[in-house]
């Protein structure tokens, strides 16, 4: 089942919405067009290069304002709005990540889904592209956890942990991830203990996706994914967690 109530306190931190498409090296001639476009929503921009390197084997990305010719990389056109979210661009894909909204399109609150309708509409009357290589949403939880132990954590959560061979009272972390197949839709579900500040969390990551999506259907395979991950994490929460949403200062 959906959820149909906008929360005070909702356990969402981050909402992603990303869209890949084949590498066009026109788009920087097009990016003025879009800024345009875009500029009462996104008023603030800046161009950054993101370069890879490894250490130890293992890929990093950063990213720098002014990099030395030496050091170009992809480049990435970022727009940004006034309250706390952002639209990237690059050569090859567009994602606005909002830490601001509580709502993907529930009236009484800012909807998530008015600002991507709002980019991609505008985008698709600036850049030609037929069809999507994949359009992605994922929604990125930090959930309360009042006490490190098993019994709090199976009133609270629908957890995927294996409470009969672990204690989670002595584990520092714990993580478990499962991609699945929903007809033409897919979902990742990850699940991770994580100690955030000084206390630990649930992290409950929900990355929905689809594959080949004719660009002028983006809109309708959107709201299917939205609607994927609410019952996903519907299904991971119990009452306590609604309880803990609807206060205003938890």
């Amino acid at each position: 089942m959906v959820i149909e109530e906008i929360f005070p306190n909702p356990t969402v931190k981050q909402v992603i919405f990303e869209i890949r498409f084949p590498d066009l090296f026109y788009i920087e001639n097009k990016i003025g067009d879009l800024q345009l476009k875009i500029l009462e929503l996104f008023p603030n921009s800046e161009l950054v290069y993101q370069r890879q390197f490894m250490i130890v084997g293992k890929k990093i990305e950063e990213e720098v304002k002014t990099p030395s010719p030496e050091e170009f990389g992809k480049k990435i056109w970022v727009f940004k709005s006034e309250k706390n979210f952002k639209l990237d661009v690059t050569s090859k894909s567009l994602s606005i990540v909002s830490g601001f909204h509580k709502t993907y399109n529930l009236e009484g609150g800012e909807k998530f889904r008015d600002v991507l309708k709002f980019v991609i509409d505008r985008f698709l009357a600036t850049v030609s592209i037929p069809t999507f290589n994949r359009i992605g949403l994922r929604y990125i939880h930090e959930c309360p956890l009042p006490s490190r132990d098993n019994t709090t954590l199976k009133s609270y959560y629908n957890s995927v942990y294996p409470f009969d061979r672990f204690n989670i009272a002595n584990a520092k972390e714990m993580f478990f991830r499962t991609v699945e197949k929903r007809d033409d839709l897919n979902i990742t579900y990850m699940e991770e203990l994580r100690k955030v500040g000084h206390d630990y969390k649930l992290i409950l990551d929900f990355d929905g996706f689809a594959l080949k999506v004719p660009s002028n259907n983006y809109l309708e395979v959107t709201d299917r994914l939205h609607g994927l991950i609410s019952e996903t994490y519907e299904q991971s929460i119990k009452e306590p967690v609604y309880q803990y949403m609807r206060k205003e200062n938890a």
